[in-house]
């Protein structure tokens, strides 16, 4: 399975995959399902790369267990759920945030649950394609 051109063009097609998946996210932010959506595009991406170079690189250029990750992800999923709770509103009430540093561009919290979503799903979905490929690709 891999051949010389799958792992030339591996590098690129897994930028350009991370990137479409990074839009999603941040498409999807004010929607539902854009953490979910992107995520899913992101594992893919990282599977994609471990059948090119094999798994052990793709563990070295992760730097953390994939695992890690989707801990990380869901702290911020539920930190961003309890937002609204300490600002006196129900949980999971969206809160906005509007920056002069971004040109005043409002920031939701729905933003950082999404982000928290793209977490838990890159770092459980990668998980389980790292160690399927471990196992049975060459």
């Amino acid at each position: 399975m891999r051949t010389v051109i799958f792992r030339v063009m591996a590098p690129y097609l897994t930028s350009l995959m991370f990137l479409f998946s990074l839009f999603v996210l941040l498409r999807g932010h004010n929607e539902p399902g854009g953490g979910f959506a992107g995520g899913l595009i992101a594992a893919s991406a990282i599977a994609v790369y471990g059948m090119a170079v094999g798994v052990d690189t793709v563990r070295r250029a992760l730097h953390f267990h994939p695992i890690g990750y989707a801990g990380f992800g869901l702290i911020i999923a539920v930190l961003a759920g309890c937002a609204s709770i300490f600002a006196g509103f129900p949980f999971m009430t969206g809160l906005w945030w509007f920056p002069n540093a971004l040109g005043g561009a409002p920031i939701s919290t729905a933003l950082f649950f999404d982000v928290g979503v793209y977490l838990v799903v890159v770092g459980s979905i990668s998980s389980i394609a790292l160690s399927l490929e471990e196992r049975y690709v060459d």
